[in-house]
């Protein structure tokens, strides 16, 4: 693990710091099923169990995504205030409204676009204003002017990992005194080892039980890269060993025509969008991650808490969360057979890899859990305030 920057303590211990109950709002880019937002809803589960108020705002157009209904299930109020297309000025005011009828102390915005507006609705309704970057967030020119200068606005910026924090620095994203770093948190008591489930899922999959499975979770697209995956793993796979892959986005019906060139392409399983990761992380024996970008993934994470050793491309935050040779194995980005011989070397080796991941999921418990990230948000929270 690489050391905190400047201005970040290590994680909080013992009970939640106590607060005076502020209406928190959560600004979201959607209630889809991406990494910011599932981080924001077990953010503000915590955070309405500690006591506060909590609204959470979508700015996508039309209906709810499928996190809307677990906001409301932990008790969080839902809002949505749509974006017109393009530069949408007046969403600042129409935001700025919403809170401030909502009697809103602290506005807390998740990447590119929720920063935009959340932050200048923020100020004009009198609230403070809490940004999190999850990740590096590529682009420049006209966008990383506008966000730099929203940022500007921001009482504190927040990286989940120290690359992020890195990438704001080296963008001149936000002032060096306002940058902190909190990592991202799960919920670890839904994820660890479920022999039933296990077979359970082998048996609808037709995988048998003593197979060796590798498995991915993700959305679709280039940054992901699970076609560095199906390369890597084209040599691997046979009637013994099988891939999973969990998720939709704008690359499934290309990787689904990858699949059916390679030789061992039955045996690559494609599950689609799912809610049931927990249950489907316990039917593998090995994580991978392909990515060519991330901030903290949290799926590594959770896959860490379901006791799987994990073989990932060693980019943004992953080292800091993977320990080589620990709990698990990091491999150059777009190096095929790197990370093709990774996965090789954990499916020859099954008591290292069991071990990888025993120490996987005591890493995740300690470090990652949600109620550790719920108590560094609630203290910068309680600080900010105390300095308003």
């Amino acid at each position: 693990m690489q050391g905190a920057p400047p201005g970040v303590g290590p994680p909080g211990q013992g009970q939640l710091p106590p607060t005076a109950g502020p209406t928190v709002a959560h600004i979201l880019s959607s209630f889809g099923m991406g990494g910011q937002e599932r981080v924001a809803l077990d953010l503000a589960a915590g955070q309405r169990a500690a006591g506060l108020r909590v609204v959470v705002v979508s700015i996508a157009a039309g209906p709810d995504g499928p996190l809307a209904h677990d906001f409301r299930a932990a008790g969080v109020e839902v809002e949505a205030v749509a974006k017109r297309p393009g530069f949408d000025p007046t969403l600042w005011y129409r935001l700025a409204r919403l809170l401030r009828r909502h009697r809103v102390d602290i506005v807390h915005s998740h990447n590119p676009q929720p920063l935009i507006y959340g932050v200048p609705a923020a100020r004009l309704a009198g609230a403070l204003a809490i940004h999190t970057k999850h990740g590096a967030n590529p682009g420049g020119g006209r966008r990383l002017a506008l966000m730099r200068g929203v940022a500007a606005l921001a009482h504190a910026f927040v990286a989940v990992s120290a690359s992020t924090a890195e990438v704001a620095r080296r963008n001149r994203e936000i002032a060096r005194a306002r940058l902190h770093t909190i990592p991202n948190g799960i919920d670890v008591a839904r994820f660890h080892p479920d022999a039933e489930a296990r077979r359970a899922v082998r048996a609808e999959l037709g995988i048998a039980e003593d197979a060796w499975v590798a498995g991915t979770v993700g959305r679709m697209d280039p940054a992901k890269n699970q076609a560095l995956l199906l390369a890597a793993m084209g040599p691997l796979l046979g009637e013994r060993r099988h891939l999973v892959i969990v998720g939709d986005g704008v690359e499934a019906a290309a990787l689904r025509s990858a699949a059916a060139l390679l030789p061992g392409g039955r045996y690559v399983h494609f599950v689609g969008a799912r809610r049931d990761v927990p249950r489907l992380l316990s039917a593998l024996d090995v994580f991978a991650l392909s990515s060519r970008t991330e901030g903290l993934p949290l799926v590594v994470c959770e896959a860490m808490a379901a006791g799987l050793p994990v073989v990932a491309t060693a980019v943004g935050g992953v080292p800091e969360v993977v320990d080589e040779g620990q709990t698990g194995l990091l491999v150059p980005s777009e190096d095929v057979a790197a990370l093709g011989a990774g996965l090789a070397a954990l499916a020859a080796a099954p008591e290292r890899a069991g071990e990888m991941g025993r120490r996987g999921r005591h890493v995740a418990v300690e470090r990652y859990s949600s109620e550790r990230m719920v108590r560094d948000y609630l203290r910068l929270y309680a600080e900010l305030r105390r300095a308003a």
